[in-house]
């Protein structure tokens, strides 16, 4: 496989349809040596089924499990941080993954038990979970979907589940953009997997899945996401992080290079333009604010919409680091307990802060 190609595969059955895509690839080639230590880097952010549009399916991660050891290779380990305000072991059992440790013998390092160390990644100095230095060969499992702050997430982002906790919630103080970007820089991927099964084109958790069907297979992580970016409608330059990486040289932002391959006439199918993120989005004022309270936030405005309330909401919702120690009048997560109302929680659960919303909106009318 070139550096500069994609390959896409559709079909229902994703383990053997992995395996497959992963022999056309020639994946063992790319490795080589068979006692290299490979990682597994699937996307686990949160415990929800892969039904549900954010996490990597385990039958993928099964599939590529499969080829692996039938080609030779048994020194394998899978890794991954869950975001902030879950944990890991809950995403482990609930997405299937403790089932996979079991049935094949490899086991799972829960990288929020990790301790950071400093790595200079092209010129910006950031913290990156020590076990990471150990892998020879790393394979990284995103999952295709949307953001509620960057866009898209796929192979580039991917990376944040290998940072600790605190160095996260630092992310999003520097802006998310420029640290994912360098990020890449002291992160190599050497390979590619990308789970376009039914991922969120919206919201970073899920909760409103889009069926592809695919999974696609590549070498370079900055010419993927430049890819998703087309697929998704957006431009490279409506994704910052992408471009920067480019530019850093963690791969080549310029999908012209790109040499596209459908394994099946089915494969070449187009995604749906989704941006309910971007009318939801219009009544928030963020402001350095985590992934996760964010991603909490948009799908409990959702839920407002639905019941004909969030037309209702006149008052701009405060979220994010920016907010520590200012007053204010609507706010939401803990950087935010000095406002006038505010749900508490480092982040607030999706039901906790539908359920205040509500209780706002319709304290108002009354």
């Amino acid at each position: 496989m070139e550096k500069n190609q994609i390959l896409i595969t559709s079909g229902t059955d994703y383990k053997r349809m992995t395996k497959e895509l992963l022999e056309r690839t020639d994946l063992k080639s790319h490795i080589k040596d068979r006692d290299k230590k490979i990682g597994i880097k699937p996307n686990l952010v949160s415990p929800s089924e892969a039904s549900w549009g954010a996490t990597t399916h385990p039958e993928v991660v099964a599939g590529i499990i499969e080829y692996l050891k039938e080609h030779g290779f048994r020194n394998l380990v899978m890794m991954e941080g869950s975001w902030v305000g879950d944990k890991t072991r809950e995403a482990f059992e609930v997405c299937g993954y403790d089932r996979l440790e079991e049935e094949y013998q490899v086991p799972f390092w829960d990288m929020q038990k990790d301790k950071g160390i400093p790595v200079d990644c092209g010129g910006m100095e950031l913290n990156i979970c020590e076990r990471v230095k150990e892998i020879d060969f790393l394979i990284n499992v995103p999952v295709l979907k949307g953001h509620c702050q960057t866009k898209i997430t796929c192979a580039l982002k991917n990376m944040k589940g290998l940072i600790p906790n605190k160095e996260k919630r630092r992310f999003h103080s520097l802006g998310l953009h420029k640290p994912i970007a360098h990020l890449n820089m002291g992160i190599r991927q050497d390979f590619i997997v990308v789970d376009n099964i039914c991922g969120d084109l919206d919201f970073e958790d899920g909760g409103n899945p889009v069926v592809m069907n695919r999974v696609l297979a590549a070498c370079d992580p900055v010419l993927v996401d430049a890819y998703v970016c087309q697929m998704m409608h957006y431009q490279v330059e409506d994704v910052p992080y992408v471009k920067l990486a480019g530019e850093l040289g963690a791969g080549c932002s310029d999908i012209s290079k790109a040499e596209i391959l459908f394994c099946q006439e089915e494969a070449e199918k187009i995604l749906p333009k989704s941006r309910k993120v971007v009318e939801l989005a219009d009544v928030v004022e963020e402001v350095e604010s985590c992934s996760a309270c964010y991603g909490y936030l948009i799908p409990a405005l959702e839920m407002l919409k639905e019941e004909g309330l969030f037309e209702k909401l006149h008052e701009k919702i405060c979220i994010g680091q920016g907010y520590r120690g200012q007053n204010g009048e609507l706010g939401v997560g803990h950087c935010t307990c000095k406002f006038r109302h505010h749900v508490e929680g480092c982040p607030p659960l999706e039901k906790d802060i539908y359920e205040f919303l509500k209780d706002y909106i319709l304290g108002k009318e009354e």
